[in-house]
């Protein structure tokens, strides 16, 4: 699962990889069919946006990338690591991308302290080596992102 705030990210991540977008103006049907696709295994991705927060039971999901959340929200970070989170055979991976010298850095700060207070634990990757600097650039992103991962 990809999950994010900003519409024209989200928009640029499902072109990318070429997957399904579900936002509020997705259909009730359009969001049952993607939904179906990716418990069938048809469709491996699918990218969400605050739809994806609430109500909906995708179990399969073994793995979440948040390219961008509502500030520094807590309940949207949990209600997001619920997508995943659940237990599974080879457990599950939350990753959170995070841009250098923003404002981000302070609120992914601020939910990472939650999320330890929560009993999880997550590790900091600087992507700022050559390779990772292609990959952002060419999908328009700051080269100097952050991630980070917890489990």
């Amino acid at each position: 699962l990809v999950m994010g705030t900003y519409l024209d990210s989200l928009r640029a991540a499902a072109k990318a990889l070429g997957a399904p977008l579900l936002t509020g103006e997705s259909t009730h049907r359009e969001r049952e069919a993607a939904f179906a696709a990716f418990r069938s295994g048809e469709s491996r991705i699918l990218v969400l946006s605050k739809v994806g927060n609430f109500a909906i039971d995708l179990p399969e999901a073994a793995v979440l990338i948040q390219i961008s959340g509502t500030m520094g929200s807590r309940q949207e970070e949990a209600q997001r690591l619920g997508r995943v989170l659940r237990p599974k055979p080879g457990g599950a991976s939350f990753y959170t991308i995070v841009s250098r010298h923003t404002c981000e850095e302070e609120l992914a700060l601020h939910r990472q302290l939650f999320l330890t207070e929560q009993g999880y634990r997550f590790f900091i990757e600087d992507m700022a080596e050559p390779a990772a600097g292609e990959i952002n650039r060419a999908a328009g992103h700051d080269p100097g992102a952050t991630g980070a991962l917890l489990n």
